[in-house]
């Protein structure tokens, strides 16, 4: 049964109760283009998929044919904490012009600058859906196949998002682009292992994951129905997505079916649960549930919206949960202490954006942007641990000699959540030299709020997607606007053709090594800079613990 809640791309388990703050000068209306106006009619475009014919949609233009909601996995209601089955094929064209339920996940927040990408959707555990955008089916070519995965950590989100809409991306490099629904949190990455012997509940850590790679097959058998070639795939995703992909990149299920992947802002996968912390977690939601810890059955037996609500008030809250080491599906950490060998012939495109934590950190609590010194190191402290705050801080004010208390305070919190480690899984994959590595950092600032976030968390999204008509909450407008646009969406088409970022209107943009650390600093005028802010990233790399969860 689907129930309905207001679905909107978020971080999980980074924005908190503050997220129903608005933000002074953000636009909450969300505009979309012209071009994104589609057309249903009788001869409307239908896919033969390998489990039987959707039909769906077609841009304005009609040069771009889409399929929203084409089911690549069954429903998983009645087999929760189970990996999912393959669903039964049809004969009959079913609907594909709208998207499928959102998986179960805690309500969302209303943020403001993402009042462009909100798309209410139903929720359900019949929810393994994906989206397609083509420019042709069964016509003999061969485009690359771009995978989107979405983010909102591994807690919330979808791939419905109209930030996410492939129209565009589509358009400007005849790519293929598909986005999915997995499934999320206790329903997706439950580590049942350390409380039942039960084999059919053996990957319950990591069954969001298998969605994925369930749903790359399904890319992998309907590659040629959907105009693309099997043997060029990307992987992209941002925050949580990025996380995903890393993982993926681990995981040996995964192997041979996707040949590049693209890391945006969320390597923090380098490292996932033990087993130890997982089922601490999980005994703790089985206690919060009322149930004994060994009683799988009684939990897969909630009303999905009471399952919801028993996350809610766990330790997890919903929201801290992690692909799992169990030793099968996941058999070693993704990046750490190395990166792992199963994709050591993908190449990597990676990178962050400048000041990413002005987003969450500022949603969380608004006193952020206006530190005074004396205040730095009781906040510094929350962010870095054991590390020693007042070091960093002098380090920090060294490094950035014309810096406030905030900016320093902003930018050591998004190198211990984004920077430094996009900088440790840059290095390690390059380490193995066997495929390019290639490192960006965005730092355009949005006009949005007043400029007060700067180059916030997931900005890139309607660069990526060259989606900024239906970004302007976040973007704001202006000729820069698609400028930037330009300049990111076509470097990611070039990867995705041909493992290399390099476009005519870039500078020219070498590999990155732990040697030379070229970084690709996206703005107006892009420039490759070789090792930015040196002196913070050696100073923070010295002191900052990577943070395995053990």
């Amino acid at each position: 049964m689907a129930t309905k809640a207001g679905s909107i791309w978020n971080f999980g388990y980074v924005i908190s109760a503050a997220v129903g703050m608005s933000l002074a000068g953000c636009s909450t209306t969300g505009a979309v283009d012209a071009g994104a106006a589609e057309t249903v009619a009788s001869d409307s475009p239908v896919l033969s998929t390998s489990l039987g014919p959707v039909r769906g949609t077609t841009s304005e233009a009609g040069d771009v044919m889409i399929f929203r909601g084409v089911r690549y996995g069954a429903s998983t209601e009645g087999m929760r904490f189970q990996e999912a089955a393959d669903p039964e094929p049809w004969r009959a064209a079913r609907d594909a012009t709208e998207f499928g339920p959102d998986c179960p996940q805690r309500p969302s927040g209303d943020v403001p600058v993402f009042a462009s990408w909100v798309n209410d959707l139903p929720q359900s555990e019949d929810c393994l859906f994906l989206n397609v955008w083509t420019r042709g089916t069964n016509d003999g070519k061969k485009r690359p196949i771009m995978v989107w995965l979405h983010g909102g950590g591994y807690v919330t989100g979808s791939g419905s998002s109209h930030g996410y809409d492939g129209t565009r991306l589509a358009q400007r490099g005849d790519v293929v682009v598909v986005t999915i629904n997995h499934r999320l949190n206790g329903f997706g990455y439950l580590y049942l292992g350390g409380v039942s012997g039960d084999p059919k509940y053996a990957h319950a850590g990591n069954l969001g994951s298998l969605d994925a790679i369930k749903a790359l097959e399904w890319v992998r058998d309907n590659a040629a129905a959907i105009g693309g070639d099997p043997d060029n795939v990307t992987i992209f995703g941002e925050s949580g997505g990025a996380a995903k992909v890393s993982t993926l990149m681990a995981m040996e299920a995964a192997d041979g079916l996707f040949d590049r992947a693209i890391a945006q802002s969320g390597s923090m996968s380098l490292a996932g649960f033990e087993p130890r912390l997982a089922t601490a977690l999980t005994k703790n939601i089985f206690e919060t549930a009322g149930l004994e810890p060994g009683d799988v059955e009684g939990l897969a037996a909630l009303p999905m919206e009471d399952y919801v609500k028993v996350l809610m008030k766990s330790r997890t809250r919903a929201a801290y949960f992690r692909p799992v080491v169990d030793g099968s599906s996941l058999t070693r950490q993704p990046f750490s202490p190395d990166a792992t060998p199963v994709s050591a012939d993908i190449p990597l495109l990676v990178g962050t954006n400048r000041t990413e934590m002005r987003l969450q950190a500022g949603l969380a609590d608004p006193g952020n942007f206006s530190l005074a010194w004396d205040q730095l190191p009781e906040k510094i402290a929350g962010v870095v641990g054991d590390a020693d705050a007042d070091q960093i801080i002098a380090g920090m004010r060294a490094a950035h000699p014309d810096a406030d208390a905030s900016e320093i305070f902003f930018q050591t919190a998004t190198f211990q959540n984004y920077r430094g480690t996009a900088l440790r899984q840059a290095e390690r994959k390059s380490a193995q030299n066997q495929a390019p590595v290639y490192m960006y950092r965005l730092d355009w600032e949005t006009p949005v709020a007043g400029g007060i976030l700067k180059s916030p968390h997931a900005l890139d999204i309607a660069f990526v997607f060259d989606n900024v008509a239906r970004s302007t909450s976040y973007t704001g407008t202006g000729p820069d606007q698609q400028r930037m646009a330009d300049l990111m969406s076509e470097a990611w088409i070039a990867f995705a053709k041909t493992g290399n970022p390099n476009t005519p209107v870039l500078p020219q943009w070498p590999r990155y090594t732990q040697t030379n650390r070229a970084t690709m600093i996206f703005d107006t005028d892009p420039e490759v800079v070789l090792d930015p802010d040196k002196a913070e990233r050696e100073l923070l790399q010295s002191l900052l613990s990577e943070g395995r969860s053990q």
